[in-house]
């Protein structure tokens, strides 16, 4: 007894000694002697693990009670109930002992009314379903090496099912708003919009992951890629006489040309740079030639920062434009001095370094924006044809392989956009070679905010509309009582003026009084200045006033007063009385007002007559008393009181006018925007519709051409080929500005002009029709990722069950006729030592995930019985007195091979009979237009465009190469969507479940009478299975065809090209004057002499191409059928297989049976979920 095994037996012993508090029917049981022998065997090589925690509570299936031999399966199930033996778990358990607790990798549902349905969630739940599993079948010591390997390859391949993607294309015009409306989509500043011209020249891939960082792989042109381009470009710097062009207008061939070169190389001058060759170029700058071919990695956790690190290598702004000049003085030599020249060298040294944006092949983006998390990737275009061959070559093939194309222009011309049009062009010819797809071609009308409604409102005919009365009623109503308050503002600020002056008066009269008293008083001569005038004015008003001053002291005349002159605007109502203090200062004609009292009641002399400065100072003395001036100076201080009252009240109501008036204006904002908005909402719907009817027309007449093409006799223009009432061009009007004004996106962009809620934006809609964009794929992902997890589920679950008592003479006489792999190629439990790691086999990196702890053969010899199994495997296969392999494996590979070689002929016979003919008469049609088409398009240009499209062999901003083929396309597109719309491995997969169903019907046959029912109930259970799998692998398939018959059909266009190189090369090489009609005439004679090899040779190519196509999708299938042949054999192997008894292997089978009963159920529930969801939507 070994080490371990006394420790264990120990720890037993003594766990009766001591005190354990007792848990709900908690047992002490003891182990069998079963067990504890088979325990023995096993101590040795086993390593020590650590003992589970207390808080386990495991049922008897996991711990050291073994269950008699002669309990079946299903009489295990609730074997919970029996003695449990917690007291082991304190004790070092063994680990094929240990009760593993599976941690809780998918939710557990009641029913399928609680499940929160969505394609992702399914798909999740599913992933956390076949871990569980996994774990499961971990535990179980698999006796095949075949069923571990076809058990290994459906795990792996579910692990490695996630949801899918849908690529989106965006396209459009420079300055249509692409990358603004795809950071509004994104909530978050992640595409370059500003100072970064090579973003709209680099094909950007947005995509989703769950990361919270922004990370980004820029990759640059290979070396050959650059040389081609500085090749055109240097081509473009020179004109006929070798001479530098102008290179001043960034819009010309020459000047992107110049601005590209010097961007990369900015110490080459324009005079050094026409004299320079390729080779001595790139030989310049060591770094650059390092950078190209490579590819940067970025991460940044916010869009900050992502924006500046992406910024150094896309930013294509003029680094010498707007520099500061050095403002430092010549004689200041003091350290800063010094120090900010230093800087400043630096950071000119720096932005005068070479920049790569003109290097960028290629930038992927992945963030976590919740508008990708559905598989959504997000794929931004050029937006006009790219000097660079590379990045343009880029954005054709994202064109073609893309699922949905987006097509952007503003919508102030989206209606009669050409670019618009143009691309809208493309995308009816994408249609031409398959069945529309509603959800194909998207097309967005951007900048709804910019919006004019004094032209749309007469444009459109809305002046009676009720809505836009009611605004426009409001709007009105907000200007009358604007006019009203800035009327109340104005009289309260004339008043205030008048107040303050008076204030001011009033103020400098009472302090000359109070020096008069007190000169009076103390007996001195006093002067007034400014009370002897007032004095003589008091005279013709004093009995007046005196009356007036009755009970309130003049206070009423003087309110009157107050409230006639204007004040000013920036005046404080909270220190009215330091202003009043500090500020006021009297005049003399104010003061007089309250020096008439008591004077005589002569009222006869005119105030404008009166002269204060022709009364002698004397004569004004003599009547100045003491008490007189009392008198006036109380009279002056209770009008400075009644003032400062009438002035608070005035600025009240001056403030009230004001914050009514800023009220207003908001209102009328407000209401202006509604108005705004209206309107935009107005012109977007009639967009809408225009836009959508534009589509079908559109469609209409290119499938018209495409129809009058193929058959002119037959051709009739009144036929439809298509519903066009039923084609309904998603539309989509946004308005980015608005969207990141309103939700803060953009700091420091002001409010928003038009919209004033989310929705009439657009992009809500817009992140919407992302999701939606996606759903049926992920739905349809979904769903066969259950309904294949379902299968394997089941195929375990019989399996692990067993197929009851059956007698060993049965089962090997079924396994010597079906099995492919003699015993000793096998794990079999008669010949296998129990304790060899049963997933070690696998040569699969997934291996690893399935190797228990435990074994006691040495590891020299298990490895070399592995690798001999693993390398082996056709001199392991059971064969016939010939030497042929026999078994269910072979059999079928031999019968399916068969089968598919005869698929992969008819359907290279289709091709012929469907096409070929098609081909020679489309090569015809081509070589026939070539040279007039060729003629036109010359003339149809300026001169230099068309140079600069030789040297760019046809491809510039029109592709010659793709106009030339267009009759050849046209020709064959009906047949070509016809055949590849239809079912083109129908007939082989009959034959296959044909194969199959024989191979069955022929194991029943074979079995004893015994077997008879086992082996009908498992004939099932397998045919199902192979339906199954069978019909994966031909979605895989058909799928496979579809993207390669794309690929195949626009092969003409780089034929051509390729034909015609020579051509294009000569016509280029035309220097001098008459030039350029020697360029057209070298062009011309060329395709007349080369069009029918160019044309019937793209014929060739493209059959050759088909021919090749099946072949390859024939190799393919043939794997997959092997695949499927292996898989049908491990389904029936469960009739000859038998399981272990040993107690590890039965929990172990229990546990898996739970297992699969509650993932089974939980499936169950996730489809009628999938139902009620689809019902719903």
């Amino acid at each position: 007894m070994g080490s371990k095994e006394n420790r264990m037996m120990g720890s037993a012993s003594s766990a009766r000694g001591i005190f354990i508090k007792p848990e709900p029917e908690e047992l002490h049981a003891v182990p069998s002697s079963e067990s504890t022998r088979h325990n023995s065997k096993k101590l040795t090589p086993a390593p020590t693990v650590k003992a589970e925690p207390i808080e386990s509570k495991p049922v008897l299936s996991d711990r050291g009670t073994t269950a008699p031999s002669n309990i079946t399966l299903d009489s295990q199930h609730n074997l919970s109930s029996a003695p449990d033996v917690k007291k082991f778990k304190r004790e070092p358990v063994l680990p094929h002992e240990q009760r593993v607790h599976e941690p809780k990798l998918y939710e557990l549902y009641d029913s399928a009314d609680n499940i929160p349905y969505t394609p992702e969630a399914a798909l999740q739940a599913g992933l956390g379903m076949v871990k569980t599993l996994k774990a499961g079948i971990n535990k179980l010591e698999l006796g095949s090496k075949l069923r571990k390997d076809v058990w290994l390859r459906e795990i792996d391949n579910l692990l490695s099912q996630g949801a899918p993607t849908t690529m989106i294309a965006v396209c459009g015009a420079t300055g249509a708003g692409k990358s603004s409306i795809l950071n509004a989509i994104l909530d978050d500043n992640i595409v370059p919009t500003s100072g970064m011209r090579a973003c709209t020249a680099v094909v950007t891939e947005i995509a989703y992951h769950a990361a919270p960082t922004i990370n980004a792989d820029v990759s640059f042109l290979s070396e050959a890629e650059w040389r081609a381009e500085l090749a055109v470009l240097l081509d473009d710097l020179v004109d006929e006489d070798g001479n530098l062009k102008r290179t001043t207008d960034l819009r010309s061939d020459s000047g992107v040309a110049w601005h590209k070169v010097h961007a990369v190389y900015p110490s080459i001058s324009q005079e050094q740079l026409i004299h320079l060759t390729v080779d001595q170029i790139l030989a310049r700058d060591k770094n650059i030639a390092n950078v190209l071919g490579t590819t940067k990695k970025i991460s940044a956790k916010n869009s900050t920062i992502f924006a500046q690190e992406i910024a150094k290598y896309i930013d294509s702004k003029d680094q010498k434009r707007g520099g500061k000049k050095d403002k430092t003085k010549a004689h200041d030599n003091s350290l800063m001095s010094i120090l900010t020249k230093d800087k400043n060298k630096e950071t000119k040294k720096k932005d005068h370094g070479p920049a790569l944006w003109p290097l960028i092949r290629q930038v992927n983006v992945r963030c976590n924006a919740q508008a990708l998390s559905t598989g959504a990737i997000l794929v931004d275009l050029p937006g006009v044809a790219d000097a660079n061959a590379a990045r343009n070559s880029i954005a054709k093939d994202y064109m073609k392989k893309c699922n949905c194309i987006w097509i952007l222009a503003p919508i102030t011309r989206a209606v009669d956009d050409k670019t618009a049009r143009d691309l809208l062009g493309e995308a009816f010819k994408l249609q031409l070679m398959s069945t529309y797809d509603a959800h194909t071609i998207t097309f967005i009308a951007s900048k709804c905010d910019d919006i004019s409604c004094s032209e749309v409102i007469p444009a459109l005919g809305i002046e009676d509309d009720p809505e836009l009365e009611e605004i426009e009623g409001r709007i009105e109503q907000y200007k009358e009582e604007t006019a009203d308050f800035k009327k109340k503002k104005t009289i309260a600020e004339s008043s205030m003026k008048a107040i303050d002056k008076q204030l001011k008066d009033v103020r400098a009269s009472l302090a000359e009084y109070e020096q008069h008293k007190t000169a009076l008083e103390n007996g001195e001569t006093f002067t007034p200045r400014l009370t002897t005038t007032a004095h003589k004015k008091a005279q013709n008003a004093g009995k007046k006033r005196k009356n007036t001053r009755r009970g309130k002291s003049g206070s009423p005349k003087r309110h009157k007063h107050f409230g006639d002159d204007d004040d000013d605007d920036d005046f404080e109502m909270d220190d009215i009385d330091d202003y009043l203090n500090d500020n006021i200062h009297v005049d003399d004609d104010d003061e007089g007002s309250y020096d008439e009292d008591e004077d005589d009641d002569d009222d006869e002399e005119e105030e404008g007559d009166s002269d204060g400065e022709e009364d002698t100072p004397d004569e004004s003395e003599e009547d100045v008393t003491v008490e007189v001036l009392q008198e006036k100076i109380s009279d002056a201080k209770e009008a400075i009181k009644v003032g400062r009252e009438q002035l608070n009240n005035t600025r009240k109501a001056r403030k009230d006018a004001v914050d009514a008036l800023s009220n207003l204006k908001k209102k009328t904002t407000k209401a202006q925007r509604d108005k705004n908005a209206f309107c935009s909402l107005k012109r977007s719907e009639f967009s809408r519709d225009v836009l959508k009817e534009d589509f079908r027309v559109g469609l209409k007449d290119l499938d018209d051409a495409a129809a009058e093409e193929r058959n002119p006799n037959s051709f009739d223009p009144t036929h439809n080929l298509r519903n066009y009432d039923d084609i309904d061009l998603p539309v989509f009007t946004c308005s980015s500005r608005d969207y990141v004004r309103i939700t803060g996106q953009v700091k420091g962009d002001g409010d928003p002009s038009c919209f004033s809620n989310l929705e009439d934006t657009g992009i809500p809609s817009l992140r919407q029709w992302c999701h939606k964009l996606t759903i049926s794929s992920r739905s349809r992902a979904a769903k066969q990722f259950h309904t294949h997890l379902k299968t394997f589920a089941n195929s375990v679950r019989v399996y692990v069950d067993g197929i009851g008592d059956v007698t060993t003479a049965d089962r090997e006489s079924l396994r010597e006729k079906w099995e492919s792999t003699p015993q000793g190629g096998m794990y079999d439990d008669e010949d296998e030592d129990e304790d060899m790691p049963h997933w070690h086999s696998s040569p699969d990196p997934m291996s690893v995930h399935f190797q228990p702890y435990r074994g006691t053969m040495p590891r020299a010899l298990m490895d070399a019985r592995l690798f001999s199994m693993n390398n082996n495997n056709q001199s392991s296969l059971k064969v016939d007195a010939r030497g042929e392999p026999i078994g269910v494996t072979p059999r079928l590979v031999k019968e399916f091979g068969t089968h598919v070689e005869k698929s992969v002929s008819d359907l290279q016979d289709l091709f012929r009979d469907g096409l070929e003919d098609k081909c020679r008469v489309g090569a015809a049609n081509a070589a026939e237009d070539a040279v007039q088409h060729v003629d036109e398009f010359a003339a149809s240009m300026h001169w230099a465009t068309y140079r600069a499209t030789l040297r760019r062999h046809g491809s510039w901003r029109r592709d010659l190469n793709v106009e030339l083929v267009t009759p050849f396309t046209r020709n064959i597109a009906s047949s070509w969507s016809t055949l590849f719309e239809s079912d083109l491995f129908a007939s082989l997969s009959d034959a296959i479940m044909t194969c199959i169903n024989k191979l069955i019907t022929d194991v029943e046959a074979s079995a004893a009478a015994g077997l008879k029912d086992h082996v009908h109930a498992q004939s099932s259970v397998s045919q199902e299975e192979a339906r199954h799998a069978l019909v994966q692998t031909m979605g895989v398939v058909k799928e496979a065809l579809g993207k390669e018959q794309k690929e195949i059909s626009r092969c003409l266009a780089p034929h051509v090209q390729n034909e015609l190189t020579d051509g294009y090369n000569l016509a280029s090489q035309e220097r001098g004057t008459g030039s350029v009609a020697r360029q057209k005439a070298i062009f011309h004679n060329y395709v007349d002499g080369h069009k029918h090899d160019a044309f019937d040779g793209g014929a060739e190519v493209l059959m050759g191409r088909l021919s090749t196509a099946a072949e390859t999708i024939g190799k393919a299938l043939k794997e997959s059928l092997r695949e499927l042949a292996e898989k049908i054999e491990v389904s029936l192997a469960v009739l000859w297989e038998g399981t272990q008894d040993v107690p590890n292997q039965i929990r172990a089978r229990l546990q898996i049976m739970q297992s699969v009963s509650k993932l089974l159920d939980q499936l169950d529930m996730w489809s009628k979920a999938a139902e009620k969801a689809s019902a719903a939507s």
